[in-house]
């Protein structure tokens, strides 16, 4: 029987989430698992990096964002500082259907 934490966990498989680690970079993507010691897999991810509009330093008064597409990570749990729930996975119920042939020359 699966613990309450599992439960949860699974529940946030395939939503988009935002992570932010410890020296200041973010990584926004599809959560996809953990394994063992808690690292989190995410795929199509975004790295971001917040930088101050003056001088270019990592700063919490961030305005400028840089950023590129970095696929798939594994980023480790001792260097997660926040994680954050961004759009919850949509479940769609899969139906077969007629395809729809009306305006077709046939």
């Amino acid at each position: 029987m699966a613990s309450s934490a599992i439960t949860e966990l699974r529940q946030l498989l395939n939503s988009t989430i935002r992570i932010t680690v410890a020296d200041g970079r973010i990584f926004l993507g599809s959560f996809i698992g953990t394994d063992q010691p808690m690292n989190i897999l995410l795929t199509d991810t975004q790295e971001l990096r917040l930088e101050s509009p003056t001088t270019g330093d990592n700063r919490e008064d961030n305005e400028l964002c840089s950023g590129r597409f970095v696929g798939q990570v594994l980023i480790p749990w001792k260097i997660v500082r926040k994680i954050e729930v961004q759009e919850p996975a949509q479940f769609q119920q899969r139906t077969r259907t007629q395809p729809d042939y009306d305006g077709y020359i046939l």
